[in-house]
């Protein structure tokens, strides 16, 4: 069924506390899985054939049938992966270098060009993606947490690859106010049909910082601002004249979906024309969403996480208006990276979303009917922080692991 996409693309408690705040954190490996425990639950009972969320919990099917293979280790804290057309990848790590990887070997010396980043707790150097016509334009686009712990924001950026270098790095975008402290910067990129961009940008942080007076994360049901929101950007930087909010007076015009908390997985289904991401909860309340244009997603007026603290953020999960979440996970898995499967290498997983979790340690495959509808999910161990998830050009999935010596991994299916 073909889909408008600008309309629809374009359309005990300390313990507990301390130990989801570390576990989230980018600088901690040590967290232990949490949801990858043998199940006998059939794959498919956890299922939610209605509109209703799946609530995934502790008991989650352990998959099988499949084979992770370590490609190479030595990255320092790996963030986000692409690929160029001649087969290289790319990879950023938090710190702020960019490493090239070919033929399945991590060149020693890093692409010189970046710029300096803010790489504190959660922020540094994040995503990384190359421009759809990068064979024509050599473009390279980055996102990066930028100045220091008293005001600093999201930025992206755009950079041409000449050899192992990086030249005329530009600013293209920046979140429009600046904050305090190193947690939720977001951020991943994804690009639509029409060759503009999906950038996800975190709402600011955790209670107790506040912006003008109030706690940050309600920046996320602010329309003027950038927190909390999926923008949608042309490859220069400039806004789209189709933007959901491009005529209102009391919205930036960036500005394409509202209501996240920290989203940092994003992927586009382009057989169907969906966009899909996850985006973490507080103390539990992990979210996979349906993303669309001018859509509200709730946070942090409707959610189903609770304060790290203990106690509600609210009491509403569900409300008119909100659009409600495809998967809530609680307790969290800490969703980082997301992949649609569209290829034909791995046949068994094909039309399946694939979420790292940071804090579960595993990969978890998710089962979609017809109607966008999560039939079911499983859990693929793989024993450390998973950070990313990306198909590959010639139809593999490869994962990054969140870790000072990380590894890039390769994970297929065993049978089918």
């Amino acid at each position: 069924m073909k889909i408008n996409i600008t309309r629809l693309i374009i359309a005990t408690l300390s313990v507990t506390v301390l130990y989801t705040l570390v576990a989230c954190s980018s600088t901690d490996s040590s967290s232990s899985a949490q949801n990858t425990s043998e199940s006998t639950t059939p794959k498919n009972s956890n299922s939610s054939p209605s509109n209703n969320p799946l609530l995934s919990g502790r008991n989650v099917t352990v998959a099988k049938n499949f084979k992770a293979t370590t490609v190479l280790v030595g990255l320092e804290r790996p963030w986000g992966m692409t690929w160029l057309p001649d087969g290289a990848m790319l990879i950023t790590e938090r710190p702020g270098r960019v490493r090239i990887v070919r033929n399945g070997a991590l060149d020693p010396n890093p692409i010189a060009g970046v710029a300096e980043v803010f790489a504190v707790n959660q922020g540094g150097l994040m995503d990384v993606s190359v421009h759809p016509n990068f064979q024509k334009n050599r473009l390279v686009y980055f996102t990066y947490s930028h100045g220091t712990g008293e005001a600093n924001r999201t930025r992206v950026a755009r950079a041409t690859l000449d050899g192992s270098t990086l030249k005329n790095w530009q600013v293209i975008f920046q979140v429009s106010q600046t904050k305090s402290g190193g947690q939720h910067f977001g951020s991943r990129i994804t690009w639509l049909p029409d060759n503009t961009m999906l950038v996800a940008i975190g709402d600011g942080g955790n209670p107790p910082t506040q912006l003008n007076g109030d706690l940050i994360r309600k920046q996320a049901q602010n329309l003027n601002s950038h927190l909390g929101k999926v923008v949608r950007l042309n490859d220069d930087g400039s806004i789209p004249k189709d933007n959901p909010f491009v005529d209102s007076e009391n919205a930036d015009s960036a500005v394409w979906s509202y209501g996240h908390r920290n989203i940092q997985g994003i992927t586009f289904d382009p057989v169907n024309n969906k966009l899909w991401s996850t985006e973490h909860g507080s103390r539990g309340g992990d979210e996979l969403n349906l993303v669309e244009a001018g859509k509200n997603y709730g946070w942090p007026l409707v959610t189903y996480s609770k304060e790290y603290t203990g106690g509600e953020i609210s009491s509403k999960r569900s409300q008119p208006g909100i659009v409600d979440p495809k998967v809530v996970w609680t307790p969290a898995i800490a969703p980082s990276g997301l992949a649609f499967y569209s290829g034909s290498r791995l046949k068994a997983w094909k039309g399946d979303l694939f979420a790292g979790g940071l804090v579960s340690r595993d990969v978890r495959r998710i089962d979609l009917d017809a109607n966008n509808q999560v039939v079911g999910e499983e859990s693929i161990p793989i024993g450390s922080r998973v950070r990313d998830i990306r198909q590959s050009p010639d139809g593999r999935l490869y994962v990054l692991t969140d870790e000072q010596n990380g590894q890039l991994i390769s994970i297929e299916p065993t049978q089918g």
